[in-house]
This record gives C-alpha cells, structure tokens and sequence, in this order.
C-alpha cells in the first residue's frame, strides 16, 4: 500500500482537509486564502493538466511538496526547486520545565501572528493559515514572542508548522517547548507528528533529532505558476 507520507498534501487534501480544498479526483489545491500547497494525485499526464488547470495566469506562486518526483506540464514553470526533507517523531520526548507559559492563540492575535510571520519567514503564513490547525504561542512583556501550530492534516499523522521565534527571543527553547507541546497534543489524538526542513537546514534538523524525530526521507519542494 502507498504510504500516505509520499505524496503528503494530496493525502491531506483528500482526506481530513478536503474541506478547505479546491480540485477533484486528479488535482487539488488549498484555498489561497489559507494555504498556497497543491498537489496532483500522481505524475500522469491527465492528472497533471488537472493540477495546471487549478492555476490561473495571474496567480500567486503555488507550493508542491512531495517525496516522489515532481514532474510539470508545459503549461507550468518551477519559480524555484529545492530539496527538504520529511521527520517524523520516533522518541516521544518530554518537555523540560520552563518559566514561560504556553496558551492557544486565538483570532485576536493573528495581526501579531502575521507580524512575526513576516520577521522571520517560517514558510507560507496568510491571516488564513490559522484555519489549518491549532496554533500556540508564547507571549513575553505582553507581546508574542514565538509561535508553532498544525498544518498537513492526513490520517494517521499531524504535521507541526509556522514554528518561529522573534530574534529578541532567541536561545530560550521557547521553539523548542512549542514543538514538545504541540507534538504531545497530536500523541494524545492518536496521530504520529511529522514537520519538514529544507535539507541544508543542518541546525534545524540537528535540534528536531534532539526532540525525537528522525529523517522518513528526502522531499521535495517547487514553487510554481502558469506560464506566459
């Protein structure tokens, strides 16, 4: 059977996402508004026009990410490729004791969410992307400090996502905590957590093995749009 894993946000946007998403059987993409992920049901011809078709000339850049090989039709171009890779937790971990409180964010402080978003660039991050999944935080003198949540909703596992720290707050654990948080959050629904790194992000996937995950493989990643 086909890992679910492979081809991660088409598994999500056919199954426990299919509500926020866009498409039909070959082809499907997020709401804009919330997240720019597509993904094509596999690398056959038909399906590939299908994922073109859901892409409009003046678009905004939509993100492919995927353990298979990314293939396009003529009709789309690949802005950027690069190559990233899939950890899933191996070791649940516990979190060690920390003198700052860890709560839910909620709609109020999305203008704060997005500010910090666009500090310090997690990835794709719109005043939507909340509608993803559960997002926590931790505010410091009354301010948002750091922030991580949920994204790629699939049977079976939940990814961990948007994780950053304003630089006036780095080198306290705060992204740290979050993330033993938010993954001890998903154990307790049943789900395995997942998260993504680019593959040259050594620090980043240096600290996630600290916190129990390990490399499921190598991914891939495109940021693509209709061509002229």
């Amino acid at each position: 059977m086909n890992n679910p894993l492979n081809r991660v946000v088409w598994s999500a946007l056919t199954s426990r996402q299919s509500r926020i998403s866009i498409g039909g059987a070959r082809a499907r993409r997020f709401d804009p508004e919330i997240s720019p992920f597509a993904a094509s049901k596999d690398n056959s011809a038909g399906a590939l026009d299908a994922l073109a078709d859901l892409i409009a000339p003046n678009d905004a850049p939509v993100f492919l990410l995927q353990a298979e090989q990314i293939r396009l039709p003529d009709t789309l171009v690949a802005e950027k490729t690069a190559l990233g890779v899939l950890m899933t937790e191996r070791v649940a971990t516990t979190a060690k004791t920390h003198d700052f409180e860890i709560s839910a964010l909620s709609d109020s402080d999305i203008p704060e969410m997005l500010t910090l978003a666009e500090l310090t660039k997690p990835g794709p991050f719109t005043s939507r992307t909340p509608e993803l999944g559960t997002f926590l935080g931790v505010k410091l003198d009354g301010r948002l400090a750091a922030m991580g949540g949920t994204r790629l909703n699939l049977k079976g596992f939940t990814e961990i996502s948007g994780l950053c720290t304003h630089p006036d707050h780095q080198g306290k654990g705060l992204a740290s905590a979050l993330t033993l948080q938010i993954a001890s959050e998903i154990r307790a629904r049943g789900d395995t957590p997942f998260l993504h790194a680019y593959a040259d992000n050594h620090g980043a996937i240096a600290l996630y093995r600290k916190l129990g995950f390990e490399i499921w493989d190598e991914v891939n990643v495109a940021v693509v749009s209709r061509g002229s």
